[in-house]
């Protein structure tokens, strides 16, 4: 029995596919297509707008495969003299709620024919081989790569891309705000992940501390932070759910000069529309205090990255404004 995949629960994410494959054309062909001179026409850019078309159509030709809205396709040839080959990647690209390998697939077994097509009356003994997936992003999987590894025109793209370092330069202190964290009852899973992902950022961590569920010791420290010598930013997690323990928000509301009141906002509606419908119920905020931006991230270790990768491209711009007090460019 077949059946479609049903993906209505899941939430829309980012995903981008990376397929490659290969067509063994004969020195003489490939001559003629290297100088664009076969007599049906140029099969290098026949074979682009063939992979294009073909990523689009994936749905149409594979029965079970779902119909997706491509943000972005791309086709690109690589041409091999001394094997008289030509290798073809296409990547896809979309935000959606399953992966676009199959039209990455089909991208490249577009272009792979086209070039076959035009080939054929100089050349029939043509094979077309080693066509697969290289790399997926997205999803619950995240990254993978082919085990076999990627061709050296590729190897730039073994690693993933480093984000951009919108926190070169900025000090930053970090906060757990958890009962059983100061207790040492376990590990601070989240603040380390915090500082990681805002070393990634280029930040300098100045200060990481854990401190309970406890409005006077928080307010105190906050007081102290920001007393002298204050770091640009203060990021806390913990202490924003529902819990009578969690304080934070009453905190930074006591504490902030103004409460910043769009980085709650977004997180929350970010966060609902890719991940979950309880982030509806997180009361993660931010404010400042003078100069030093303040934001509270709720404390499960997921949340807190997902919570640094929705806000990070807003923070250069927020320091901007809180240093010059241009209130004019929102």
């Amino acid at each position: 029995m077949y059946q479609m995949v049903n993906v209505s629960d899941k939430k829309a994410t980012f995903r981008k596919a990376l397929a490659m494959g290969e067509i063994f054309v004969g020195k003489a062909a490939f001559d003629l297509i290297k100088q664009r001179q076969l007599p049906k026409g140029d099969a290098l850019v026949l074979a682009e707008i063939a992979g294009i078309m073909g990523a689009k159509k994936a749905s149409d030709l594979i029965p079970l495969c779902h119909p997706m809205s491509l943000d972005h396709v791309d086709v690109k040839t690589e041409l091999h003299d001394d094997k008289g080959m030509i290798r073809v990647y296409c990547t896809a690209a979309t935000t959606a709620k399953t992966g676009v390998e199959m039209e990455a697939l089909a991208g490249v077994n577009a272009a792979l024919l086209a070039i076959y097509d035009l080939t054929k009356m100089v050349e029939p003994a043509l094979t077309i081989s080693n066509v697969r997936l290289l790399i997926k992003e997205g999803g619950k999987s995240g990254r993978w790569l082919h085990p076999d590894g990627l061709p050296d025109s590729l190897s730039h793209l073994k690693n993933p891309p480093q984000p951009k370092q919108v926190l070169a330069g900025v000090r930053v202190a970090t906060l757990t705000i958890s009962d059983r964290a100061y207790a040492k009852k376990y590990a601070d899973e989240s603040g380390l992940l915090l500082n990681e992902a805002l070393k990634n950022l280029g930040a300098e961590i100045c200060d990481y501390t854990i401190l309970p569920d406890d409005k006077a010791l928080l307010t105190a420290h906050l007081q102290k932070l920001t007393a002298s010598n204050a770091p640009q930013l203060i990021v806390s997690t913990g202490g924003t759910g529902l819990s009578p323990r969690d304080v934070t928000p009453e905190v930074l509301e006591a504490v902030c000069e103004r409460i910043i009141s769009g980085f709650g906002e977004v997180l929350r509606y970010e966060s609902a529309h890719l991940y979950t419908p309880f982030s509806w119920l997180s009361r993660c905020m931010a404010g400042s205090i003078k100069n030093t931006l303040i934001i509270a991230l709720p404390g499960r270790p997921k949340a807190v990255r997902e919570g640094v990768a929705i806000l990070h491209e807003l923070l250069p711009h927020a320091f901007t404004m809180l240093n010059e007090g241009n209130h004019d460019s929102v």
